[in-house]
């Protein structure tokens, strides 16, 4: 069974159809990058899946259950999906360590001490544990999303969701994140990732999820969408991605 199963999803804002009957799945351990062009859809899809926006109709199974019924319960739902967010999203008045404990001692009531224990195995996963103690205003932006992303894994999330996690980054620090994510795929974690990256899509992936005006018209492995599908759509949007990078 997929641990998350989306049947028919149609969003609208205002009487316009953004997402138009959007069907896919993820299953646990996969990792799954949907792309498309700008105003497509996906960022809308992603925040579906987690009810930042509720659908206009369709179905979304997570974990067995129908997380679009009217008694869902919101909060439970968000404690097993993590979320991590273009602009980082990072409490300014509070530390690295702290960003990250907030959560596991508010949601999860760790104690203070297992909290930071936590804190600091997942710092030292990603190459943060020196900056546990600086406030995000003293941190680079890969830095920043880093931390985010630590904050995210903490809560030990059913499913890591990632809204464009490198295109408020310059080249370099996205190649930071890049890494980063790219040795959660390796360990298994269950993840999907909205990104008009081609180099983060090609090495997080398991398959690429492609969208056009707001339905799923192609998915497959990096190779074959990026170079050798049929789908003229799919190839312009490619061809101008990859020429431009």
């Amino acid at each position: 069974m997929a641990l998350i199963d989306v049947q028919d999803l149609i969003k609208r804002f205002d009487g316009k159809e953004v997402l138009k009957g959007v069907t896919m799945s993820l299953s646990e351990g996969q990792s799954k990058v949907v792309m498309g062009a700008s105003g497509c859809g996906k960022s809308t899809l992603l925040k579906c899946l987690n009810l930042l926006v509720s659908p206009t109709s369709g179905r979304i199974i997570f974990k067995g259950e129908d997380i679009t019924r009217p008694d869902m319960d919101i909060h439970r739902l968000r404690q097993d999906i993590g979320f991590v967010f273009q602009h980082f999203a990072l409490y300014t008045h509070l530390t690295v360590e702290e960003n990250i404990t907030l959560g596991l001692r508010k949601i999860k009531k760790m104690k203070t001490a297992a909290a930071r224990e936590k804190a600091a195995f997942e710092l030292e996963r990603v190459g943060m544990i020196e900056h546990r103690n600086k406030y995000p205003a003293h941190l680079s932006g890969g830095q920043k999303q880093r931390a985010a992303i630590v904050r995210a894994l903490a809560m030990d999330p059913a499913v890591l969701f990632l809204d464009e996690p490198t295109s408020a980054l310059d080249p370099q620090m996205s190649r930071e994140v890049v890494t980063v994510i790219n040795k959660l795929y390796l360990d298994n974690i269950t993840m999907l990732c909205v990104t008009h990256d081609p180099f983060l899509a090609k090495y997080i992936s398991d398959s690429i999820v492609f969208m056009h005006e707001g339905v799923v018209v192609a998915e497959d492995v990096a190779e074959r969408l990026f170079y050798e599908h049929e789908d003229p759509r799919v190839r312009q949007f490619y061809l101008s991605v990859i020429d431009h990078r």
